[in-house]
């Protein structure tokens, strides 16, 4: 299906509407990406690549500093909130809204009205962020074109309701197998019930104190939950299997084998006899001493706020490019059937931005 094009000209919170009409589920991005391709490609003053369905713009001023400002294509599912709407209170609601095509519209913008910036800019938009980060689009191109993402500093266009979040947590999913004998329930003597067995793994959970550390002046919030339980075989059979999976959202100053160390240590002596990496990402410090970060704050004002969840920030930290939060979107809405974005905010944060790259 044609897709119809954007319109870079109008303010970003119309943008954003018309974003938001373009559905975009995770791994149905290719109509979007077009769309953001084909505008991108109409300004003289940028260099476009594509990459499957990610496509990264550059400017080439001989600037002495590179900053990248990325954001991710790609929605949850839709749930019965498309087309977008406008209310009277100048609140846009729709998916996709407030995570994040707000924030590729604040891009789209700066790429379009922006064309000799006070410093190199390269514009990075992406697929499938909502899912599996085997899947990720900006992992994609990190491996395979790491010289388009170089850069000083990066600003992901994330949810953050207009409030740089500086680094983020890291994530770790563990499934743990818990086993027993199996046997008919009239006998269950003669068994042994892998479901009764997990009983030690749920106390531990319940009762695990996370730490909150403070790391360059921001407070990072650990947490170790449980997030499903799967066991049973039928009605009349004891369970010989019984599977907890526990998400551990862990502070940056954690790598990924402390937190996996961490995550065995909790549950030594629940009787877990295999610990399974389900998915692991690691997280990323804020860092914020960095002179364009310094500079990036003093541009937008406020004050910084940690990251609680994982974003891509993390990717950029791997590669040496210090990375913020910086985005129009409520992240409290992010993912919900009433998900929407305060217009304003939108305007106000392009405007930042702007601000910040032509003084």
């Amino acid at each position: 299906m044609p897709h119809s094009a954007l319109d870079l000209q109008q303010d970003a919170a119309r943008l954003t509407a018309q974003l938001v009409d373009l559905p975009s589920e995770s791994g149905d991005e290719a109509a979007l990406a077009d769309a953001v391709e084909e505008a991108l490609r109409a300004l003289p003053h940028l260099d476009v690549d594509r990459y499957g369905n990610n496509v990264v713009a550059r400017t080439r001023l001989g600037r002495a500093e590179r900053i990248v400002l990325a954001g991710h294509l790609d929605t949850v599912p839709i749930a019965g909130n498309l087309p977008s709407r406008l209310d009277e209170d100048g609140l846009l609601w729709g998916c996709g809204t407030s995570d994040m095509k707000a924030g590729v519209a604040v891009q789209l913008r700066i790429a379009a009205t922006v064309p000799e910036p006070n410093r190199d800019l390269t514009f990075v938009f992406y697929d499938n962020e909502e899912v599996a980060a085997h899947l990720n689009g900006l992992g994609k191109v990190a491996e395979a074109r790491p010289e388009w993402l170089a850069g000083d500093f990066a600003v992901l266009l994330e949810p953050s309701e207009g409030q740089v979040e500086g680094g983020c947590q890291g994530t770790l999913r563990v499934r743990l197998h818990l086993r027993g004998t199996r046997a008919h329930s009239a006998r269950g003597w003669m068994g042994a019930n892998a479901i009764h067995a997990a009983g030690p793994v749920l106390e531990r959970l319940a009762g695990y104190q996370p730490r909150w550390p403070v790391i360059d002046g921001l407070e990072y919030r650990e947490g170790l939950n449980a997030v499903g339980v799967e066991g049973g075989v039928a009605g009349n059979v004891i369970p010989d299997l019984c599977t907890v999976t526990v998400n551990f959202r862990y502070a940056p100053d954690r790598g990924e084998q402390d937190a996996l160390d961490h995550v065995r240590e909790v549950f030594a002596g629940c009787g877990v006899e295999e610990f399974e990496v389900d998915d692991s990402s690691p997280g990323a410090l804020p860092g914020l001493a960095h002179p364009a970060a310094r500079a990036f704050l003093a541009a937008v004002g406020g004050e910084p706020r940690p990251k609680y969840g994982w974003t891509d920030v993390s990717r950029f930290s791997a590669l040496g490019v210090p990375a913020v939060n910086y985005g129009p979107g409520d992240p409290n809405l992010a993912h919900k059937r009433d998900e929407r974005v305060e217009t304003a905010l939108v305007t106000r944060c392009e405007e930042r931005l702007r601000r910040w790259l032509t003084a």
